[in-house]
């Protein structure tokens, strides 16, 4: 029997928290043999905030529980990796349901549940704030101040055609190697419609023997992401086993600061990044730039001089393994051809998005679809260099050729309720 164990605060030093999120008694008696005794029923009313660790955050709380809208659930826990297992379905309805976490990681999508039918997901979440330790913290940027991948809490967004998540399980689990995420506006988890980056779609592939923590940030260079101290942020939570991914040069080639240039400052600052992770039993891997939009006679023409090039060129001077995302995005950008591939882009007119009064004409930032697909050609990448993380793919990936993309009007992608006019840092 569901035990309705409703707390104002949770100790954070418990290392799992289960929630029911249905008042549907017939949905409940299906949860019985999956949640334990304590679980706690969670009431419309429960909201998060500074005096409760647990509740309905960021958008107006559903009216009822079970009701067929989009709602975000959060928990304050300390940072780290947890797993989370998402009971999804109903007993009164058929239902379509996306998660997200966090600032709009992907790790199910449209999942279709019968009248009568739970079915069970988990994943990684990686949850981590600013703070380093005592004395240091990362150097946020202001428009990150709210972002909900440096906040105190772990978020959870369910949404959909017709969602329906019956309860959801909380778990610590520090054990999974940690892939760390460092970059630009390329590899960056976008919190806002309708901007996206690879860095948030490559979690829905992976199944939960893998966390991915995405510290990258519009607009840094190498150099600059050092001095932020977000990789010192990244290195204070790695341990062995553990991967570092590093794709920069967008904004790199825009440094015109003394030392600086590709075989300068640039490949000094990525020998950095790999010695860093070698120092503790992590692996390093680079990435080159993906290509901008930026088409001549049907071909993409190069706009980022000699970055990619020195960046292979230290990957093969320092024996580090290398994603060349320079070339498949070339060849991903052409397949599409010139016209279509604005489909990948945010090119929208204006009024596509409430209160957007300018027409959004953007050749580097994705939207979802383009995020989606360089996200595979990651996983490609990954497959070319046999890593053993390979092993945490979800079954349902199949092979991806970016000669020869999925059709984007298959695409079905949910909206998050928040919406950004400004462009990212970075071009």
């Amino acid at each position: 029997m569901l035990a309705a164990t409703v707390l104002l605060t949770l100790p954070l030093m418990a290392q799992s928290w289960s929630f029911c999120l249905t008042a549907d008694k017939k949905t409940q008696k299906m949860l019985n043999a999956q949640l334990p005794t304590s679980v706690i029923t969670v009431q419309p009313s429960d909201r998060y905030a500074a005096s409760t660790d647990y509740g309905f955050d960021c958008i107006p709380a559903p009216q009822q529980l079970d009701a067929p809208s989009p709602y975000f659930f959060s928990l304050r826990v300390p940072d780290g990796n947890y797993r989370v297992t998402v009971l999804l379905g109903s007993a009164r309805r058929a239902a379509v349901t996306t998660v997200r976490a966090e600032s709009r990681r992907l790790f199910v999508e449209n999942m279709a549940t019968r009248k009568g039918e739970l079915k069970e997901v988990s994943f990684i979440v990686h949850k981590h704030s600013p703070q380093i330790d005592d004395k240091r913290a990362m150097r946020l940027k202001p428009r990150e101040l709210t972002k909900l991948n440096f906040d105190d809490r772990l978020t959870i967004e369910v949404n959909g055609d017709a969602p329906a998540c019956a309860a959801i399980r909380v778990e610590r689990d520090d054990r999974v190697p940690t892939v760390f995420l460092c970059g630009n506006s390329t590899v960056v988890d976008q919190d806002n419609e309708p901007w996206a980056s690879w860095g948030q779609m490559i979690t829905r592939w992976f199944g939960p023997e893998v966390a991915f923590a995405n510290f990258a940030e519009s607009g840094e260079t190498a150099s600059t992401f050092i001095g932020a101290n977000r990789l010192a942020k990244a290195l204070s939570m790695m341990k062995a086993g553990d991967y570092l991914i590093a794709e920069f040069g967008h904004n790199d080639q825009k440094q015109k600061q003394p030392g600086s240039g590709a075989y300068y400052n640039f490949a000094t600052a990525l020998k950095t990044f790999i010695d860093e992770t070698r120092a503790r039993g992590a692996t390093p891997i680079l990435v080159t730039p993906t290509q901008r939009r930026s088409f001549k006679d049907g071909r993409i023409q190069e706009t980022h001089a000699d970055y990619p090039e020195a960046m292979a060129w230290v990957a093969g001077r320092e024996n580090v393994p290398l994603i060349d995302l320079h070339q498949m995005t070339r060849t991903f950008y052409e397949a599409m051809g010139e016209e279509p591939s604005k489909r990948a882009f945010v090119h929208y007119p204006a009024g596509s998005y409430p209160g957007q009064k300018q027409d959004f004409k953007d050749n580097t930032h994705f939207n979802p679809y383009g995020a989606y697909e360089i996200a595979k050609c990651i996983i490609e990448g990954m497959k070319q260099l046999q890593l053993p993380i390979l092993s945490a793919l979800r079954p349902e990936y199949t092979p991806f050729d970016p000669a020869r993309p999925d059709d984007v009007s298959t695409f079905h992608w949910n909206d998050s309720p928040f919406f950004e006019a400004e462009k990212p840092d970075g071009n």
